[in-house]
């Protein structure tokens, strides 16, 4: 290993280190924010029995994806806790670029008559529930992972993350 001797040397090593850096960053490589230009994600479903998530533009498959559910995936999630994923049609309502999960979209569940099918048990509904990657601290053991959210790699959430626009209709079928 060559060492700096002068002042020139340090400023050379520098200037490599900037060039090095704006590479990655305009290769991608240093951002888990890509770029979409496709058609419009119109619509997306999510298949719980066949763990599948297709992203549509009106009936056209633009992308499907093998996914996790949460810890007890068979049914509607009714109360905090349960470890379902919601079945239903909702809204993607936000974005979460700091998750702690990769990154993450959310759904709007609950929905009002989620609320009120909990409160008349006297229960919370939860909340909460997100598509997103992987966990930015350890890793799932597991097949249905997660609380109720649904889970793609991270790679694969990125995709998500840049073609799925806030106000997407999202289906969750059985």
């Amino acid at each position: 290993m060559a060492k700096i001797k002068t002042r020139q040397d340090f400023q050379v090593i520098i200037r490599l280190l900037a060039v090095l850096a704006a590479l990655l960053a305009l290769s991608g490589c240093a951002s888990k924010f890509r770029t979409y230009n496709g058609p419009e994600v119109t619509h997306v479903v999510v298949q719980k029995g066949a763990r599948k998530m297709y992203l549509l533009h009106h009936e056209k498959a633009l992308k499907v994806y093998d996914i996790d559910l949460g810890f007890a995936p068979d049914g509607h999630k009714q109360f905090e806790g349960d470890g379902r994923t919601p079945e239903g049609t909702y809204l993607i309502d936000r974005r979460n670029p700091n998750s702690a999960f990769h990154l993450s979209i959310g759904i709007n569940y609950p929905n009002p008559v989620d609320r009120a099918f909990a409160h008349e048990a006297g229960l919370k509904p939860g909340g909460d529930i997100f598509i997103h990657g992987r966990p930015n601290i350890g890793r799932p053991n597991r097949r249905d992972w997660t609380a109720g959210c649904i889970a793609v790699t991270n790679r694969e959430m990125e995709d998500i993350y840049a073609m799925v626009r806030d106000g997407t209709p999202i289906t969750i079928t059985p």
